[in-house]
């Protein structure tokens, strides 16, 4: 049974931050008393499409993206809907309230939102207390980001303190360097920058695995507004400091299809529909530059099964979503994983 279609017109007439969060715990809660599942579609009854990638064994190759359940309220509902990997947060090292609201719009004409959410969260501590009360046992990434009132000189620092209390907990951690929502974040992403920030990761990275005794990879998240010079120099280092994958892309900038649209013009990063084809260049750009020496995972714009195809076409592993089910529901995710079986 897919009761999102009954159930969309009622939240879309709610602000989409309160819809947001009566979601999340409608979610926990049904799936609390045992009822979720029967309202959700039907999967397939075997793992579709399983997938090898960054030395973990993926059900299946379509994944939730970070920025739906910040601080890992809902994993075990969530799991329900029958995602091959799950990723939760941004997360940073101190609680944050994020930016002023209103922050989040729903542009239903073109099928996207706009955010400049700001990595709100309740921070690091508070993700791994609610890790020990999830039940599921899959595939879980974390995403990482920096406190906004932490100096960029210092940034470094933030994203090593989040990596070392998560290391050995979850499958993989996000090293997320392309939220257009932080103040100069995305000028980790420029050369030299770039460079210390993986190099200090990776250092640390071996160290834990040292004193874990097992290896967690570390991906970076990119953005979609990355000119080809950019492209060609982050590729280098990704292969340098052999970063375990790379999540193509973030939000954008850009606003090209939605400017005319109510709320089109609002500040922070655009995502859906409208920027599928701007992720999809920068993920095959990258699969280019990169040449498969290092695994990608295509996110931006996906709200079909032909989507999740066009992603792998253009060299993805895996793939996310996120904005799509908002305006699909999880049926879009059945929908994927089918897509992908073959």
């Amino acid at each position: 049974m897919n009761l999102y279609p009954l159930l969309r017109p009622l939240l879309f007439r709610l602000d989409p931050e309160t819809a947001h969060k009566l979601t999340l715990s409608g979610l926990r809660g049904l799936h609390a008393v045992g009822l979720l599942k029967p309202f959700l579609p039907r999967m397939p009854s075997a793992p579709a499409a399983p997938r090898r990638v960054m030395g973990l064994d993926f059900p299946n190759p379509v994944g939730l993206a970070a920025g739906l359940d910040k601080d890992g309220e809902a994993i075990d509902a969530l799991a329900a809907f029958g995602f091959g990997f799950l990723e939760v947060g941004a997360v940073t090292p101190r609680p944050q309230t994020g930016n002023p609201q209103p922050r989040l719009f729903r542009l239903p004409e073109a099928e996207a939102i706009i955010n400049r959410m700001g990595f709100n969260n309740l921070g690091v501590d508070n993700l791994l207390r609610n890790l020990k009360t999830t039940r599921y046992r899959g595939i879980l990434g974390v995403n990482l980001g920096k406190n906004f009132d932490t100096p960029m000189k210092r940034a470094t620092e933030d994203y090593l303190i989040c990596l070392a209390k998560l290391y050995g907990k979850v499958s993989f951690v996000t090293v997320n360097i392309s939220s257009p929502n932080t103040k100069n974040l995305r000028a980790l992403q420029s050369g030299d920058q770039l460079d210390r920030l993986l190099a200090a990761l990776k250092a640390r990275q071996t160290r834990l695995t040292e004193k874990h005794g097992k290896y967690m990879p570390v991906a970076v998240k990119i953005a979609p507004d990355l000119e080809e010079p950019q492209i060609a120099t982050m590729a280098a280092l990704f292969r340098k400091h052999r970063i375990d994958a790379v999540i193509a892309t973030n939000t954008t900038l850009a606003r090209n299809g939605v400017a005319h649209l109510p709320h089109g013009q609002e500040a922070g990063g655009l995502s859906g529909a409208p920027m599928r084809d701007r992720a999809t260049r920068i993920l095959k750009a990258f699969h280019t530059a990169l040449a498969g020496e290092i695994p990608l995972i295509g996110s931006g714009g996906v709200l079909s099964g032909a989507d999740a195809q066009e992603k792998i076409a253009a060299g993805a592993d895996l793939v996310q979503m996120y904005t799509g089910l908002i305006y699909r529901g999880p049926e879009l995710v059945r929908e994927c994983v089918l897509a992908l079986r073959s």
